[in-house]
């Protein structure tokens, strides 16, 4: 009886060396270890490698960043009294990405101008054109500064996900709330004129607002960077880091979205026409907290909720056409009640303000990750 202990505790006792978890996740991670300046950043590049709190407890570790303090200790070091290198640099306004934000704002207001001073057959070529050419400015403006994602693979896999869905919420924007009152009323009785008149109304202040707010979104997420790249410098654990970046990430989408609701009234008392506060808000909400998580490489997800949002208004189309089939009317209801109680601009508000919510969840909890501001380069 007595013999058998001894063997029984040799059987039960862990090993060390190959069996030492911690050591096999520095081997995985050793060039990591090597180059930071301290455990905070070892902490951030383990977080976008998919290491958790529940990763760390399992391996007798509190949090992340515990386990990134090991670490950082087991790494040996030709010089422990090298000079602490300076925090990584903030990124920096630059005069082009500073004006190529304002160019889809001046692209669309030349547009406006264009197609209020035009009639007939000039008037459409000149929408199509300003139309593409707005496009294309915007364009410009996403692939530098800071509204560009942080590599051309990430922009392209986005792009192809997110793009298409994009252009239809934009286009809504546009026509949507017009092609829907006038089916509501039995048609749509002809094709839009380009005015805010007629069977088929144009919505051009919410367009032209977005397209006039890409600065202030780009101002916006530079503040959002150079904030949490300050804070990243400063904190020393995770979970210091995601209290201070919490408000500065509110803060920042609540100052773009003011910016926005001035754009807003600028432009309704501007051209005269109806500023559609509700449709307008959410969709850049929701087109904002896209580009964000794009940029700040977490970009899924955005494209579901830019799907379903798109699906949701075209769906209201198609289920108020539906209704008019015989004994198909209860299709329509849904659609009708609520326009009857918030016009037509209430599909687009409820669908898009939906998404950017779940967004906006999505973000508060990814964006206030120290790898999401982690550099991966030389900030522009």
């Amino acid at each position: 009886m007595g013999g058998q202990d001894p063997a029984g505790r040799r059987r039960s006792s862990p090993r060390r060396g190959a069996g030492d978890p911690v050591k096999a996740l520095l081997h995985r991670h050793r060039a990591l270890c090597e180059r930071a300046v301290d455990p905070l950043e070892i902490a951030a590049g383990l977080e976008a490698h998919g290491v958790t709190d529940r990763t760390a407890a399992g391996l007798r570790h509190r949090d992340v960043f515990s386990l990134a303090e090991e670490l950082y200790a087991r790494v040996p070091r030709v010089d422990e009294h090298r000079p602490h290198p300076e925090p990584a640099p903030t990124p920096r306004v630059r005069a082009d990405w500073a004006l190529l934000a304002l160019l889809p704002g001046t692209v669309a207001a030349l547009t406006v101008t264009g197609v209020r001073l035009t009639q007939g057959r000039p008037r459409l070529l000149l929408a199509v054109a300003g139309a593409l050419a707005v496009a294309l400015a915007l364009r410009l403006a996403l692939r530098r500064g800071p509204l560009a994602a942080p590599s051309r693979a990430l922009a392209r896999r986005t792009a192809t996900g997110t793009r298409a869905w994009t252009c239809w919420l934009l286009g809504y924007a546009l026509l949507g709330d017009g092609l829907l009152r006038a089916v509501l009323d039995g048609g749509p009785h002809g094709l839009p004129t380009g005015t805010a008149h007629g069977t088929w109304p144009v919505a051009t202040v919410p367009v032209l607002a977005l397209a006039l707010a890409t600065a202030p979104a780009a101002w916006s997420t530079h503040l959002l960077t150079t904030g949490a790249r300050r804070r990243l410098a400063g904190s020393r654990g995770l979970e210091e880091f995601t209290a201070a970046v919490q408000p500065l990430l509110l803060g920042t989408f609540a100052l773009s979205l003011g910016a926005l609701t001035g754009l807003l009234a600028l432009c309704g008392t501007v051209l005269g026409e109806a500023a559609g506060y509700p449709q307008a808000l959410t969709l850049g909400a929701l087109l904002l907290l896209a580009r964000l998580l794009a940029v700040h490489h977490a970009p899924r997800g955005a494209g579901p909720a830019l799907a379903a949002a798109a699906v949701a208004e075209a769906a209201a189309v198609a289920l108020v056409l539906a209704g008019r089939l015989p004994g198909c009317a209860f299709l329509a209801t849904p659609v009708d009640a609520l326009a009857e109680v918030a016009g037509p601009g209430g599909v687009p508000a409820l669908a898009c303000g939906a998404a950017a919510l779940a967004l906006l969840f999505r973000a508060a909890r990814t964006l206030t990750r120290a790898s999401a501001h982690a550099p991966t380069g030389d900030p522009e």
